[in-house]
């Protein structure tokens, strides 16, 4: 127990504010060297870029759901971060926001190298106080919900106290055991979500009994992911009128959307995000002289049309 590396998994559902956790985390005085494994849905990469902190160990999967396809790569990923385990002492996995986390779970029970190398302290759970209730009888959301020790019920100046009142009660009836926190931007005391030793495993199992023996689970077909990677500079003013324009029209099932672009041909690359009809930008980090320039684009969403989406933002380039 003494050589195990504590282990918080960090879900919630698209664009609760899970990275925004992350950051929170990762650039606080802490003490600890935190190594990250972040975990997306599609083929591009993006949340690995808007991590702040040089300092940590930073890895990335792409292909596939974390609760599928990579669980394999998953438990490769952290056999090696094992072979230096010397150059760090806490471990988050950041899941994508379509994970079930029951399957993950299961990784730290049974491969050998999880159960004997690392300690499960928490699945802490960012919920979307605005935007759950889109959300609330998808599979996933209500897994996340269920298996959380600690939840943060994030965004909450967004959302009125009745609603707030009532989706707490909500919440309880699904898991009576888990912390409830309300945030803002996910602020919260670090206490609270980082060994906080909170995770039990009879109380995954009764959530569900056979869990530990899942081979699979199912996913909404329908909700699929566009990444779309092109180089050139962005017109800021077209690109923000196509945005507009589509959350106008598409903002019900457009779930998440994220970009790091190349905009007006500033000094610093321009990062939005965007969560149904709620959009976010601002500058990021410098580009770096002699960094290829490049827009990368994910979107996250049910029936999406990824020529609709390939040609908008073409249009969009000077």
């Amino acid at each position: 127990m003494q050589n195990q590396i504590p282990t918080t998994v960090l879900t919630g559902y698209l664009g609760a504010g899970k990275t925004t956790l992350l950051n929170y985390i990762l650039t606080a005085q802490h003490g600890k060297r935190i190594a990250v494994i972040v975990n997306e849905f599609g083929e591009v990469g993006i949340d690995n870029q808007l991590v702040i902190g040089a300092d940590e160990e930073i890895l990335e999967m792409n292909n596939g759901c974390i609760c599928c396809t990579v669980r394999s790569d998953l438990i490769r990923i952290i056999s090696s971060l094992m072979e230096r385990s010397k150059d760090f002492d806490y471990l988050m996995i950041e899941t994508t926001g379509l994970a079930d986390p029951a399957p993950v779970i299961q990784s730290f029970f049974v491969d050998e190298v999880m159960r004997s190398r690392l300690l499960l302290d928490a699945i802490v759970t960012v919920v979307d106080a605005k935007y759950i209730w889109e959300h609330w009888d998808s599979s996933e959301a209500q897994e996340q919900i269920a298996f959380a020790d600690v939840i943060l019920l994030n965004k909450v100046d967004l959302v009125s106290p009745p609603i707030l009142e009532e989706l707490e009660q909500r919440i309880r009836q699904m898991n009576v055991i888990a912390k409830i926190h309300q945030t803002q931007n996910c602020e919260i005391s670090l206490d609270s979500v980082l060994g906080v030793g909170a995770f039990d495993l009879k109380n995954a199992l009764g959530v569900d009994p056979e869990f530990l023996d899942e081979d699979a689970h199912e996913h909404d077909e329908t909700v699929s992911s566009v990444a779309i990677q092109e180089g050139g500079v962005v017109n800021g003013d077209k690109f923000n009128r196509w945005l507009y324009q589509l959350v106008q029209e598409r903002g019900a099932d457009i779930f998440r959307m994220k970009g790091i672009l190349d905009m007006d041909h500033e000094d610093r690359r321009f990062v939005f995000q965007g969560v149904h009809m709620t959009l976010d930008g601002r500058p990021g980090r410098p580009w770096q002289p002699g960094e290829t320039r490049r827009n990368e684009l994910v979107f996250i969403g049910r029936n999406l049309n990824e020529d609709e989406l390939r040609h908008g933002f073409h249009d969009c380039l000077m």
